[in-house]
């Protein structure tokens, strides 16, 4: 199966001078927040559970977005375990100065764990 097979669009942004750092592109942890916030969206389909982030693995920035990008986020599922759930996120922009050109900007892959109302782990298929 190819890197694109089987991946969703989860969520899209535009992102704009407050999210930007001292260079003038976007700060990586305003991505990190959205892919995560992506990645739930995904692990939510998978269970009635609510999760929690418990890893963020091999996250990896290709290239940087700028003010302006439209970033688009794109979700797979990798794996439903006994409590836990793992999201792969793939991040990609579309240039604002030529919307023609997509690149993917960073990827990860997102854990989550599934929890009851007092925060403790409760198995990811099991009814709420």
């Amino acid at each position: 199966m190819s890197a694109s097979e089987g991946r969703r669009l989860a969520t899209r942004v535009i992102l704009l001078p407050r999210d930007t750092n001292a260079h003038g592109t976007i700060f990586g942890g305003v991505l990190l927040s959205h892919l995560d916030l992506a990645g739930a969206v995904e692990a939510r389909r998978h269970t009635p559970h609510r999760v929690v982030t418990v890893a963020m693995r091999e996250v990896e920035f290709h290239a940087p977005v700028y003010v302006g990008d439209v970033v688009s986020f794109y979700t797979r599922l990798v794996r439903v375990g006994t409590t836990s759930i793992t999201v792969h996120v793939e991040v990609e922009a579309q240039r604002a100065d030529d919307p023609a050109a997509v690149v993917r900007v960073t990827e990860a892959e997102v854990v989550y764990v599934c929890v009851d109302a007092q925060g403790r782990k409760v198995p990811a298929r099991a009814a709420p």
